[in-house]
């Protein structure tokens, strides 16, 4: 995410020293582009069910603030327009800190989202009838949790709900 977050960084500069007018949509197509690879990879994250997913996109978000600062320092004064250290101190401070947010908030969203879908997936293979599943199916072969069908070989199913006895005595 840091390499990502400081290309973008040196490719807005880049833009605004060669075409100043086209900085507004470059800025917004970069935001969107950062925002959607946070949020779509903290979402497979949380769909694969990864261990730990939320304290390691925080870690990711903390770390990825200062060391993106640093790299879009080096490549604006490689490539853009020789940028000397008094750009770091802002880049560590106020850039690092926007950084971590553009990736904390989508990754946190993604994991939410992420996490709802592999709940879906869970109660769809969870209420398939044994009956109706094609055995040669990947869909089945994961319902079955066989080694090599997508699902963990540790993962241990679901407990379902027991049906519950009659009532005996009057009604409410």
């Amino acid at each position: 995410m840091s390499v990502l977050h400081a290309a973008a960084t040196v490719a807005l500069a880049k833009i605004a020293v060669f075409q100043p007018g086209e900085t507004s949509l470059m800025t917004a197509v970069a935001l969107a582009l950062l925002v959607g690879a946070a949020a779509l990879w903290s979402a497979v994250d949380a769909w694969l069910r990864l261990r730990d997913a939320g304290r390691t996109w925080f870690i990711a978000a903390l770390v990825t603030g200062p060391v993106a600062g640093v790299l879009s320092v080096l490549g604006r004064s490689v490539f853009v327009d020789q940028t000397g250290l008094s750009e770091l101190g802002p880049a560590l401070t106020g850039g690092a800190a926007f950084t971590a947010l553009l990736v904390l908030l989508p990754a946190g969203l993604g994991l939410v989202v992420g996490g709802r879908l592999a709940g879906q997936r869970d109660d769809e293979e969870e209420h398939a009838e044994p009956g109706q599943e094609d055995t040669g199916s990947v869909a089945a072969g994961r319902s079955r949790g066989e080694p090599g069908s997508g699902r963990r070989a540790t993962a241990r199913p679901r407990p379902r709900p027991q049906p519950r006895a009659p009532r005996v005595g009057p009604s409410r």
